[in-house]
């Protein structure tokens, strides 16, 4: 964001082997251990509905679980995202995922964390606007002693090379990109996140300041807020909030 404001106006990787000041949602802090993917994405949006900007979490979810599935099953062919129909980055090839999204922004394996993503946005003077989606992806090591399971691609027996991962991130946030179309293709995104979304149908509970709602996770709107459907029937749209799935939800 600091070149953003300098005048960069992207899109343009910036990509660290070593992280000293990593952020994740509201301020926490992300640990970056060696052999890990951390990158940032400055991309323009100017020429974005501000209100569409937001969905551009979901487009880096849906690249990076396409770049996760390649990099997993790195003989089939590179196929960028094309359309809902069509198979992710060749993600369902050979058997069912591993990979789960959790909303809003965190990757799962077997429950655990193995990735997380943050937005931002910032209007510039002369009212040019940019975001920068950050990409943290534990592939070599996971951090310990956090409130949460968490874990890696190689703990996971997945052998990779944080290298190898951006090269096919790098292809699938772009096809991604251009599905998304400036918001105007969303709904395209919102099925594709769906099909790898964690706790659909289960339950949740979100925590919102003070308040915890519990319910069953129906679905994503077309605003990307998370669909909670409570034991009485009735459905509450949630914008951001602290989200535990199953029987962490149960237990919260």
């Amino acid at each position: 964001m600091d070149l953003a404001r300098q005048g960069e106006r992207g899109p343009l990787w910036v990509v660290a082997l070593r992280q000293e000041s990593g952020r994740g949602r509201r301020g926490s802090q992300w640990a970056s251990l060696p052999g890990n993917l951390t990158a940032s994405l400055l991309w323009p949006v100017s020429d974005v509905d501000p209100v569409q900007v937001p969905s551009l979490g979901f487009v880096a979810g849906v690249a990076l679980i396409a770049a996760l599935k390649r990099t997993i099953r790195p003989s089939h062919p590179k196929q960028p995202i094309r359309s809902p129909q069509d198979e992710v980055g060749g993600g369902k090839v050979g058997g069912t995922s591993p990979f789960r999204l959790k909303w809003p922004n965190d990757v799962l394996v077997s429950g655990a964390k193995l990735a997380g993503l943050l937005l931002e946005a910032e209007t510039h003077p002369g009212g040019r606007r940019t975001a920068v989606i950050g990409f943290g992806v534990n592939v070599a090591a996971s951090p310990q002693d956090l409130p949460y399971p968490a874990t890696s691609l190689s703990q996971s027996s997945y052998e990779t090379r944080a290298e190898d991962l951006f090269d096919y991130l790098s292809d699938e946030i772009v096809a991604a990109a251009r599905l998304w179309s400036r918001g105007g293709g969303f709904s395209s995104i919102r099925r594709l996140w769906l099909d790898d979304a964690a706790g659909i149908g289960a339950p949740v509970s979100v925590r919102i300041g003070g308040e915890i709602v519990h319910g069953i996770f129906e679905t994503i709107d077309e605003a990307g807020r998370l669909v909670v459907r409570s034991d009485d029937g009735t459905r509450r749209t949630v914008t951001a909030g602290e989200v535990h799935l199953g029987s962490a939800a149960t237990a919260a």
